[in-house]
């Protein structure tokens, strides 16, 4: 969205007519022209579109806000990648001890029931 600025246009000094003397009237004050236009070498289809400070910004918003998406991304997977590990290594340690207690299992079972007779 471009704002175009309006230059407002010169008063004239005009003052309604009173009975007294008459005033020579002022001359209005001619302000310089503007800086003409220089044509250039570039060709007129080569200009970029005007783009607003508004649009500038959100799109500085969108970058930042994927850069950080594609961090947490990669976080969530590293953190998938260790709970897997983790729930791999319970399963190996289980499987481990699984003929231990099996035995000490075995073990109270026969000193329980020789501690009845």
């Amino acid at each position: 969205m471009a704002t175009a600025t309006k230059k407002a246009a010169p008063k004239a000094a005009a003052k309604p007519a009173t009975k007294s003397a008459a005033k020579p009237a002022a001359k209005p004050v001619v302000k310089p022209a503007t800086k003409a236009v220089v044509p250039t070498a570039t060709p007129v289809a080569a200009k970029k579109a005007p783009v607003s400070k508004a649009a500038q910004a959100i799109a500085k918003v969108n970058a930042a806000l994927a850069k950080l998406t594609e961090r947490k991304d990669k976080i969530a997977g590293e953190i998938a990648a260790l709970k897997e590990q983790r729930a791999q290594l319970k399963a190996q340690a289980t499987a481990a001890l699984a003929p231990a207690v099996a035995a000490v299992k075995k073990v109270v079972k026969t000193v329980r029931a020789a501690g009845t007779k």
